[in-house]
This record gives C-alpha cells, structure tokens and sequence, in this order.
C-alpha cells in the first residue's frame, strides 16, 4: 500500500487541530505517517535536545538509535544542513549510521517551528532500496510545515 498524501494531511489536521505541544504532535504524525504505507519500516523523530544533538523522540518501529550528533549520519546531515536527505543506498552514505541492519535507503527531512527553529527531524527508513521520492520528500515537508509550522 502505498501512502495517500491527500488523505493523510487531513487526517493528521483534523487529530493535531488546536495542540501544541511538541512531543504529542510528533507521536500523532509518526504513528499516522508509519501505518500509511508498506515502504516505511521504521518512522520517527529525533529532537533537538542541546547544542549539535539529536536525541529519539516518538516512532513506529524496531529499536533506534538514543542520540545522534549533528556531525553524524543521515539524520545529523539533515539536522546540520537544513535540507532535506533522500537516501537510495544507505551503504553508500558515507558516516551513514546503522541503527537497524535491514534498513536499505531512508528519507530525512528537517522539522521547523514557525519561527524558524530546528525542532528536529523526521526519519523515514526502508528495508527496500531506492524507496523514497522527490514527491515523498515535497509531500512530507508540506505536512511538517502544516503541523510545526503554527507552534
């Protein structure tokens, strides 16, 4: 199955209308987002918790890792460069850090509240290679900004 973007931004408005705190939000768009497609083997946050860190905040899936410097793998590229990470082969990223061994490629993409502060970002494995688009990256970053965007 794969993912209906339209559908799910309504359906993530209509559960995230009217809260604003950081970690219920995330908790609601990472269990709606992981359940909406076969692709998405691990979904989740890591928050910005100090100066050039990352640590786990809510996700759907195995294990993953507790923290994550800035200087560090996908979700630290994502974090450190403000941009969006879509990655085919997570073998060929280099620093690439395997939180779980069956993950091929993965999609990061920065979280910003509407005054521009780096909340976190979102990770998106998969145990497929090369599953992640540019639509899935436009699509995501739209929701994102709907959700984060009013805090």
């Amino acid at each position: 199955m794969r993912i209906d973007y339209d559908a799910i931004s309504g359906t993530i408005a209509a559960l995230t209308a009217g809260e604003t705190d950081t970690v219920a939000l995330m908790a609601t768009v990472v269990c709606e987002l992981h359940h909406a497609d076969d692709r998405f083997d691990w979904t989740g946050f890591y928050r910005v918790t100090g100066p050039e860190m990352l640590k786990i905040g809510p996700y759907q899936g195995g294990h993953g890792c507790l923290t994550i410097p800035f200087a560090r793998g996908v979700c630290g590229a994502a974090a450190r460069t403000g941009e969006v990470q879509l990655v085919d082969d997570v073998e060929a990223f280099p620093g690439h850090i395997a939180c779980a061994a069956s993950t091929r490629s993965e999609i990061v993409l920065p979280v910003w509240n509407g005054a521009g502060a780096l909340l976190g970002v979102l990770d998106i494995d998969s145990d497929q290679p090369a599953a992640f688009t540019e639509e899935d990256a436009a699509r995501l970053a739209v929701i994102l900004a709907q959700v984060f965007g009013r805090l």
